[in-house]
């Protein structure tokens, strides 16, 4: 860590030493700012550009993230966060929680009534009540109005990609936070089934398509070649978490969550389907074909299972997964490959209805305006940056002649990312200068996507896992209503309990497939009915925007 320090050290005063150039920056608009102790930029007759000069420093309350913790402790410390102060011209004071309890902090920093004037946190799903809730109560602002002032550049991309200005608003038309947008479709996929490949060519076995397939894979990681958990995936924070986007379930034709079909709501757990990939994973569990421990499973457990051949197969991330195990594996066993598997069906030639895909809206990554905030132009206009085209830039490759440089009208991260000196793994040292490896206010770009899956199996990874049919059935971002909101939130706590316990009982054969209609039943017990019916008229609604 003492080395870590020196070359991030180096490259801030790089980036000090860039940042003269940063402050003539080319971001105009077309909005004069306010009088009467509004900021005052650099302007030219009717626009607007950036630094701002103001002596009022903003307060900015987000969790830090894990590839930026593992190397520096504080967002005032990372050059990303100098860099964007500078190129604003606004003086930050961030506010962190501590790592993994943002819920948690956020519930008491609202209840203080002393709020920063903008806090990054998923307001459309991580909110009781939702976003409008969060409006009603006076915790944060309708940006309508000022988005409409002082944000050009995200009007002008709103205006330009109706289908995500359809995304990141509510029903009733507010907007509520600066949101994270994946730019492209390439950006949308990055997880599915990952399996040794050097095992099945070994074996003489081919990349599994159906469950047969897979049964018989796993089958022979185990009898042939000794492994003690040939499938592994993550069971926290809830049971069978590594399946939740349709791997595996998937092939019995559900999700374990709501979806559409034929113009209705459906919940996974409750449908035929589930029924049979229950039956199916306890008949794999009793025959050693999966992690013995899945319920308590995490990401740490996986990685240890992944890169110690304990395991041979898992559902899991390209860059997280991939990009991480390959090389650890490579060192001891040099043949070794992972590489990424299609999301399985039940009859070969089918093709996969569910899988994992984004919309261009992430519901993580938003950024809202405190209603009390007595700034509101100020933070607008510093959010409104990373939506220009030089915002753009820096937010996804940082800091040109530091963390990229332009070749050929292509921004080519450096060394000091894909070759980190100080061993820094390439998410960790970008995350230094950008934000494009992690969620927050932006437009993510593909070119992002393209340098830092280095390896062909991860970009293989996008093209095999991204075929199927997920965006003809999974939900769109919908919002329900704030009363809505707390009555689903209720029902839902309930019934997710059951679908959990239930589920792990039944593949760990403590309870017989037949008690899954008795299943059923419980869970009709608790309104899922209703849950079903809020579900269908926030889509209706949504459907109308």
């Amino acid at each position: 860590m003492k080395v870590n320090k020196k070359i991030v050290t180096l490259a801030t005063l790089l980036a000090l030493s860039g940042s003269v150039i940063a402050g003539c920056s080319k971001e105009t608009a077309t909005e004069q700012p306010k009088d009467g102790g509004s900021p005052t930029p650099a302007t030219t007759a009717g626009t607007f550009s950036y630094p701002m000069k103001t002596d009022k420093t903003l307060t900015y309350w987000a969790e830090l993230n894990g590839n930026i913790g593992s190397v520096k402790p504080t967002f005032q410390e990372v050059p990303f966060f100098q860099e964007w102060q500078k190129r604003t011209g606004v003086n930050l004071k961030f506010i962190q929680p501590p790592a993994n309890q943002a819920k948690e902090a956020l519930n008491v920093l609202l209840a203080s009534g002393e709020l920063p004037d903008m806090i990054e946190y998923v307001w459309s799903s991580g909110f009781p009540g939702g976003p409008e809730k969060a409006i009603n109560d006076g915790y944060i602002l309708k940006l309508n109005d000022a988005m409409d002032k002082y944000a050009p550049n995200l009007k002008k991309y709103l205006k330009e990609h109706p289908e995500v200005d359809k995304q990141i608003k509510t029903d009733s038309g507010s907007y509520y936070a600066f949101p994270f947008i994946r730019g492209d479709d390439l950006l949308k996929t990055y997880q599915g089934p990952i399996i040794r490949k050097d095992w099945l060519d070994e074996l003489g076995l081919p990349m599994p398509q159906t469950m047969d397939d897979w049964y018989n894979v796993l089958k022979a990681f185990k009898e042939k070649k000794g492994v003690a958990a040939p499938l592994t995936f993550l069971g926290m924070p809830t049971a069978l978490f590594g399946l939740d986007g349709g791997a595996f379930t998937g092939a019995f034709g559900v999700i374990k969550n709501f979806y559409q079909e034929d113009g209705k709501i459906k919940y996974g757990p409750m449908e035929p389907g589930y029924k049979q990939f229950l039956a199916t994973m306890q008949k794999w569990y009793a025959e050693g074909l999966i992690d013995k421990n899945i319920a308590t499973v995490d990401t740490k457990t996986m990685d240890s299972n992944m890169t110690s051949s304990k395991s041979g197969a898992t559902v899991w991330n390209s860059g997280a997964g991939i990009g991480k195990w390959q090389p650890i594996v490579k060192e001891k066993e040099p043949k070794a490959q992972f590489a990424p598997a299609p999301y399985p069906v039940l009859k070969s030639g089918d093709k996969p209805k569910f899988g994992q895909k984004d919309f261009s809206f992430v519901t993580t990554g938003g950024v809202a305006i405190t209603a009390n905030s007595k700034n509101v132009e100020t933070a607008v206009r510093l959010l409104d940056y990373a939506y220009g085209e030089e915002g753009h830039n820096f937010f996804n490759f940082g800091i040109e002649g530091v963390s990229y440089k332009m070749e050929n009208g292509y921004p080519t991260y450096t060394d000091l990312v894909m070759k980190n000196p100080d061993k820094l793994a390439p998410a960790q040292a970008l995350a230094m200068y950008a934000r494009s490896g992690y969620n927050g206010p932006f437009v993510q770009d593909k070119r992002y996507i393209e340098q830092y899956l280095t390896m062909p199996e991860q970009k293989d990874g996008i093209t095999v896992w991204s075929k199927t049919d997920a965006d003809k059935y999974l939900l769109p971002p919908i919002t329900p209503t704030p009363d809505e909101s707390s009555e689903f939130a209720t029902i839902m706590n309930d019934v997710k309990t059951l679908v959990d316990e239930m589920s792990l009982k039944i593949i760990l054969g403590s309870e017989p497939i037949d008690s899954f209609d008795k299943y059923v039943d419980k869970i009709k017990s608790l309104k899922i009915e209703r849950a079903i019916g809020i579900q269908k008229a926030a889509l209706d609604r949504y459907n109308k925007r």
